[in-house]
């Protein structure tokens, strides 16, 4: 039989299948099974699911969509994806459909002057990056630039916004190569008919090579930096006269006299890696994670600066993301092509439990979205920004907006990707539909007991937790996550 017969084969054959989906209107097809080529692709079924939401809405306009097979993308033919798992095709298939995670719209790229290094995205108001240039720049969209940050003798290579949705007022901040990090206060919510200059009203002094990577704690009342000098750097946000504040001398230009600075003191070094610390995070009041080109990643005790565990990987790393189930999976890259991803519950091994290799250079970015469990992105050397989903090892979506390097990458309100280049462009991809479901609190009273287990299962069984002697399961939820223990209740973030 040659292959054209075997084409043929392929395609007469039928499969029983029912499609499902949790989206909304107008995204609904019938319920009832249908029988369909065994041979469809993804494509495929995108034009039929397409076809099906025509024939009741003729005003719908078709969009691509993903599919799930027992809660695994399907990435090859139908049939091809019932033998590579042992699914029956003698039974009906369930098939459930969701948007297809890709960019609906481009905006148009914001040029600057020099190579577009960092990004942040946290703020739904705003973003911030940082350049070559060595100024910092507040957006509120593509091409509308609001403040411009002056102040550094050479490159930024990171910003932080460190009270993402502050009322008005905001602080952000950033580091460089000229080894100090600075921090500022802007009124994002002020019209301006051209960007404001704005000038740092705190300058943080102490690494003794360039400034590689800053992040906020969540409270905001802390900022930590890592270098090129192998240190983390502890420091206090605060805008008064504290101890570790030296208010430097007003500066007189012309007839105006210029608003003091102060200048701040790390009241904390950590002190372990032994190369560059390429990356800081700052998931949890008390723990700071960092990565090195020494490879190895690290988490630290903020209290006693003791570093809690290690894990290394083998290569240079250049960034590093905490995120995904329960806000603790740890997503890495460097000087390779591949996004490593550790579960730290999982003690006793550092070995990844994902890992994803699309990229053909270096990872220079990876974040994970903040309302899903599932979705990351990394950027790369190779010019590209890949959107990820855990549940496949082929990426959603490839965005191509750069002609160089990619140096710098974020989320930005949940649906729209920023990116920052060698190319010396600001990019936005938007319109992303990350499909995700609203988190649910649980509360489920119980005895008193001395401690408590709390067992959690794959995303692909139904739900249990066990506090104590009394346990609670619900078939509709797939995960329950204790965020807070007393002697008396236990309550869950449930989805």
């Amino acid at each position: 039989m040659n292959m054209n017969e075997e084409s043929d084969e392929a395609s007469a054959r039928r499969i029983q299948v029912r499609f499902v989906t949790k989206l909304n209107a107008p995204f609904i097809v019938p319920s009832t099974a249908i029988a369909i080529p065994a041979d469809l692709t993804r494509f495929g079924l995108s034009s039929l699911v397409n076809a099906l939401i025509q024939s009741n809405d003729a005003d719908y306009q078709p969009e691509p969509f993903d599919f799930l097979i027992d809660g695994e993308f399907v990435r090859m033919s139908l049939e091809q994806f019932l033998l590579a798992k042992g699914i029956s095709a003698e039974r009906i298939l369930e098939i459930e459909y969701t948007r297809a995670v890709a960019p609906r719209k481009e905006e148009d790229p914001c040029l600057h002057d020099d190579w577009v290094s960092a990004v942040d995205g946290s703020s739904s108001r705003f973003f911030l990056t940082g350049c070559y240039d060595g100024l910092g720049r507040v957006w509120k969209g593509a091409g509308l630039c609001t403040h411009v940050l002056e102040g550094h003798s050479d490159a930024i290579t990171s910003v932080s916004i460190i009270n993402p949705e502050g009322l008005e007022t905001v602080t952000v901040a950033t580091a460089s190569k000229d080894r100090t990090l600075r921090l500022w206060k802007l009124n994002t919510e002020e019209p301006v008919n051209q960007p404001m200059r704005v000038r740092a009203y705190k300058i943080l002094r102490g690494h003794k090579s360039a400034v590689q990577s800053v992040a906020a704690q969540t409270s905001g009342e802390m900022v930590c930096s890592a270098a090129w000098d192998c240190t983390i750097n502890l420091w206090q946000t605060n805008d008064f006269n504290a101890e570790d504040d030296l208010v430097s001398k007003k500066r007189k230009i012309g007839d105006q006299v210029e608003d003091s600075q102060l200048e701040g003191e790390a009241f904390t070094t950590l002190v372990g890696h032994t190369q560059c610390v390429s990356s800081v995070v700052w998931p949890q009041r008390e723990s700071i994670f960092s990565a090195s080109w020494d490879h190895s990643i690290r988490k630290w005790d903020v209290e006693t600066g003791k570093n809690l565990s290690d894990i290394f990987c083998g290569k240079a790393l250049n960034c590093l993301d905490i995120g995904g189930e329960g806000s603790v999976l740890i997503a890495a890259g460097g000087s390779d092509p591949v996004i490593r991803i550790w579960d730290p519950r999982k003690p006793g091994t550092s070995a990844p439990v994902f890992q994803f290799a699309s990229h053909t250079s270096w990872v220079s970015a990876c974040k994970w979205h903040d309302q899903s469990w599932f979705h990351l992105l990394s950027s790369s050397y190779d010019g590209k920004v890949m959107l990820w989903d855990l549940r496949t090892a082929w990426p959603l979506s490839v965005i191509e907006s750069h002609s160089d390097k990619v140096l710098s990458a974020d989320w930005w309100r949940s649906d729209s990707v920023i990116s920052g280049g060698a190319d010396s462009r600001l990019c936005i991809s938007s319109d992303i539909p990350v499909n995700y479901k609203e988190l649910v609190k649980y509360e489920l009273t119980i005895d008193v007991y001395d401690s408590f287990i709390i067992g959690m299962l794959n995303p692909h069984t139904n739900c249990a937790a066990d506090a104590g002697k009394k346990a609670a399961s619900n078939s509709s939820l797939q995960y329950l996550v204790p965020i807070l223990i007393s002697k008396n209740s236990v309550i869950f973030w449930a989805f």
